[in-house]
């Protein structure tokens, strides 16, 4: 049922942000409270409340997200961002996107040593994104508990490239 919302929620944007492009816009799922709310409880019941201690969210919609998780099973969220966002000192992982390269970075100490993190972003693409903020909970001492996106993208392979680590997408295209 999740799946179907979030199909019937996401416009399609061509040429964006660059011409060939076209992007998968989730904010109409986020302005709509019941389906978002539906989403979100569908999300904490795969994973499981207890499975996680913390929840590191993707800049910027896998924040909205992330902190819709949290609320809903009581933990804390840690932002995984763009680089020069975060005022103390960071760790970072670049990887390359199907339209260019970035930069992600995460607090030093934003997780303690073994602490579960559930890792929530809105798309997986090409895997770039997710591979590198996977990478940064584990270098910064956390210990990825999971992974879940809202929308896979399933022909550009991203699950392929995160193998051997798990998967949850709520919807596949």
């Amino acid at each position: 049922m999740a799946a179907e919302l979030v199909a019937s929620r996401v416009l399609d944007v061509p040429d964006f942000p660059k011409p060939g492009i076209m992007f998968k816009d989730l904010m109409p799922l986020f302005a709509d409270g019941p389906v978002f709310r539906q989403v979100v409880d569908q999300i904490v019941a795969h994973h499981g409340a207890e499975s996680f201690d913390v929840v590191a969210g993707v800049e910027a919609r896998g924040f909205v997200v992330a902190a819709a998780i949290a609320y809903a099973t009581g933990t804390g969220v840690v932002p995984v961002r763009k680089a020069g966002k975060l005022p103390r000192r960071a760790l970072s992982a670049s990887y390359a996107l199907e339209y260019g390269e970035a930069t992600l970075e995460v607090h030093e100490d934003a997780f303690m040593t073994g602490q579960r993190v559930l890792v929530v972003d809105d798309v997986l693409a090409t895997g770039g994104t997710a591979g590198a903020a996977l990478d940064l909970v584990e270098q910064a001492g956390g210990r990825v508990a999971g992974f879940t996106v809202l929308l896979e993208l399933g022909f550009l392979d991203g699950r392929q490239r995160l193998a051997p680590r798990t998967v949850h997408a709520v919807l596949t295209v």
